[in-house]
């Protein structure tokens, strides 16, 4: 299984159940094919650098996951159907990157904490 990190934006017109349910749709696709959710975040409405689809802000979303390669695609299809997805990036971790990303992980539970 490999190491993997998506991004995605939603359009900023959803309510933040709608956010919170699309990205649950998102991680049901990943569990139901077996992937292991490592980590979510979810960063909240941010100002993108250009307009997508004449929108100037956007939800932001991150999931990180160990799956087969194959789920990838699956998900990545998923993001494309859904016309709440105005974008999307999938990337594999190499050991350095999931090295740093547990480093991130455990420094933002920490945070949590106090």
């Amino acid at each position: 299984m490999n190491q993997y990190e998506t991004v995605f934006i939603l359009t900023p017109v959803l309510s933040d159940e709608q956010m919170k349910e699309t990205v649950a749709k998102f991680k049901k696709i990943l569990t139901d094919k077996g992937a292991e959710i490592l980590n979510e975040e979810t960063w909240g409405l941010k100002k993108m650098a250009y307009a997508i689809q004449k929108k100037s802000t956007g939800f932001y979303c991150l999931l990180e996951f160990k799956a087969e390669p194959t789920i990838v695609k699956t998900l990545e299809t998923g993001f494309r159907r859904d016309e709440k997805v105005i974008r999307y990036i999938t990337v594999k971790l190499d050991k350095y990157a999931a090295e740093y990303a547990e480093k991130r992980r455990n420094k933002l539970a920490k945070k949590e904490e106090a």
